[in-house]
């Protein structure tokens, strides 16, 4: 259990380039101590978003932190702390169970008998505690005695127990952008809590600490501190691409995510999966995750392509591919890069086929050509009153009323009888398709079965 002034000391402890000493992390020292030092998360923090609301409002509360890491769930119960004015007590699910919850509890209800001061209970990766941890919980958040301040890095809606999530709030965060990682690092080599102005950052070693960071703030500082470390030990006060390179052991991938390049690579890409070139294609995978690429963006190439490239030829593709781009959501990264490495994987070495994609094209382009005309009555809307005198509905012909489940019947407009729009191939899951296709079409539309 532990405070917020008695933070035990992180992993990545060093020299304090600033200070010229040995102390707590930079990414410690450099947690926002008020809600208008804290960086991204404005739909959270904006003036009438609800955690401001919260924190200055001095209501008691409970709140579940849900997002991925370095995006600020500890920096912000921190900060609900010392703007409320409150006890603050912060247990880490990993090494707390049911006798330290129920101890804190204890304590909490005397500080508030007491002195009158409520308490927030700060539980880090509460998705780790027992359903018989979190239920523990219950009576002092119902009663008010702690204010639960709980974070997470995975859904709570699976996570946290139903009693203990309908008593809180759940605030989403969400990944740095890049401008917010940035402003983080410079601040960080400025301020008096940080470095100080004992270094200073290159251009390519900045954008190179944005690429590494990923979203992640810690990660971004803790990259930094490295690398000053490593400068101020050579004996310079720039900290360069090279030093940072060799400090944080990461080669930086030349690749500008705003250029020509990030074209570049989620083209070729692309056009690797759609040549079945599976090892070209999870290279360029490679080089996106490690330029620090939106694994959204990347995601959403991937289901355009599993439509566009596979179709019907492997209709599973598209599935897999949608679920990379929820599995993605879900974890974050840098996990997230193995659903997107098997959707890469499926797609690159499924049968091809795009005539799914052809078919919408030549359909948009007889419908902007003007090739529209009147829905034929018998398929037109029939469930209002005076819709039977109006003709509507009176010819159609149910088709789950016949022995095979299709009957001849016209379904386009006149101008378009006839006209075949989706044309399957015959590779993979399309070759039977295109077989029945034939004699469905040849049903419907009243005409002689084709040979074969």
């Amino acid at each position: 259990m532990s405070s917020l002034f008695d933070e035990p000391a992180e992993e990545g402890v060093g020299v304090d380039p600033g200070a010229g000493r040995v102390g707590r992390p930079l990414a410690v020292r450099m947690r926002p101590r008020s809600l208008d030092e804290v960086v991204g998360q404005q739909h959270l923090l904006g003036p009438r978003a609800p955690l401001r609301r919260l924190v200055e409002g001095d209501e008691p509360m409970s709140v579940v932190l849900y997002g991925p890491p370095g995006t600020g769930k500890t920096t912000l119960a921190h900060v609900v702390s010392l703007a409320t004015r409150r006890q603050f007590v912060q247990l880490s699910a990993l090494d707390a169970g049911v006798k330290e919850v129920r101890a804190v509890i204890t304590a909490a209800k005397r500080e508030l008998n007491y002195a009158g001061r409520r308490t927030v209970l700060f539980i880090d990766e509460v998705h780790r505690f027992s359903r018989t941890q979190q239920d523990s919980l219950l009576s002092a958040v119902e009663d008010r005695i702690v204010s639960l301040v709980a974070a997470t890095t995975e859904n709570p809606n699976f996570s946290v127990v139903g009693p203990l999530l309908s008593r809180s709030l759940v605030l989403a965060l969400q990944p740095l952008s890049d401008d917010d990682v940035r402003t983080v690092l410079r601040r960080a080599l400025t301020s008096d809590r940080g470095l100080d102005g004992a270094v200073t950052l290159t251009a390519e070693a900045e954008e190179h600490l944005v690429r590494v960071a990923g979203g992640d703030a810690r990660k971004a500082l803790t990259a930094l501190e490295s690398g000053a470390g490593a400068a101020r030990a050579a004996g310079a006060t720039e900290v360069d691409l090279h030093t940072l390179e060799t400090a944080v052991a990461q080669a930086a991938v030349r690749y500008d995510r705003s250029g020509d390049q990030h074209y570049d690579i989620a083209s070729a890409l692309i056009k690797s999966i759609r040549g079945s070139d599976v090892d070209a294609a999870l290279h360029y995978l490679a080089r996106m995750v490690e330029a620090g690429e939106d694994p959204r963006f990347i995601a959403r190439r991937l289901v355009i392509s599993a439509s566009e490239d596979v179709g019907m030829a492997d209709p599973t593709a598209l599935q897999t591919a949608v679920a990379a781009a929820d599995a993605v959501a879900f974890l974050g990264m840098p996990e997230g890069r193995i659903p997107l490495a098997q959707a890469v994987v499926h797609l690159a070495t499924a049968p091809k086929s795009n005539a799914a994609y052809t078919a919408i094209e030549r359909a948009i382009a007889d419908v902007r050509a003007g090739l529209a005309g009147p829905v034929p009555p018998g398929l037109r809307d029939a469930h209002y009153a005076g819709a039977k005198q109006l003709g509507h509905g009176g010819s159609y012909v149910y088709p789950h009323d016949t022995p095979d489940g299709i009957v001849p019947q016209q379904y386009p407009p006149d101008a378009l009888v006839g006209r075949d729009y989706y044309r399957p191939t015959t590779r993979g899951a399309e070759g039977p398709i295109a077989a029945r296709l034939g004699k469905l079409r040849a049903i419907v539309r009243r005409q002689p079965f084709p040979e074969g």
